[in-house]
């Protein structure tokens, strides 16, 4: 009996252990307040892009996404309308795929060029090249989302998570939180949630 004891007790210590890595993992990279480096990514229409590109912008609305995931693929008209609504106010939607195309071929440079056109994406779809510049944001999901704001001092995060909280049908779209952070920005207000699990693929490495 007491060997059983000790054997789950050790099972459990493992296990906590475990999920405290895990929970470390999934929580590496920006947090809120932290200030974003400059990114110089190639754009879909080959020409790099970088946050300094957008002199007027107020902030930026990040999106980790690709081509192959069945949920950023159900994301791609909401993120479309997210540029559409919030580019003229200051806050423009940044792509960028994170995904390594030798990993998932559907997800090549392309691959993005056909999708961007196929879409009508409005915005940047930048390729992380050497899958450097997702890790330093911690993204770990696709869609990955993160809100910006262009201060003095830099570009600080102000949100981090899902675009809402209906990842497959947005019809039973219930909480706009990407939405929420950026109206509480253009209102000079604090964002309210500042952070939620993204739902979504995981990055493929």
């Amino acid at each position: 009996m007491k060997r059983l004891i000790k054997g789950i007790a050790v099972t459990a210590l493992v296990f906590a252990i475990s999920a405290f890595a895990i929970s470390k993992e999934e929580h590496s990279g920006y947090k809120i307040g932290d200030v974003v480096d400059e990114i110089s990514l190639m754009s879909t229409d080959k020409k790099l892009v970088s946050f300094a590109d957008f002199e007027d912008a107020k902030g930026f609305i990040v999106t980790f996404t690709c081509n192959t995931c069945p949920f950023a693929i159900a994301y791609e008209d909401r993120i479309i309308a997210l540029d559409k609504k919030y580019a003229p106010k200051g806050y423009p939607v940044i792509a960028i795929n994170p995904n390594n195309p030798n990993t998932k071929p559907g997800d090549s440079f392309e691959a993005m060029q056909q999708r961007a056109k196929e879409k009508g994406f409005t915005f940047p779809y930048l390729v992380d090249e050497g899958q450097k510049v997702y890790p330093k944001f911690g993204a770990t999901k696709t869609p990955h989302n993160y809100v910006l704001q262009k201060t003095e001092g830099g570009l600080i995060v102000e949100y981090i998570g899902a675009i809402d909280d209906s990842s497959r049908n947005p019809e039973a779209v219930k909480e706009t939180y990407v939405e929420d952070a950026v109206d509480a920005l253009l209102d000079g207000k604090e964002v309210k949630v500042k952070e939620t699990k993204a739902i979504g693929c995981s990055i493929k490495v």
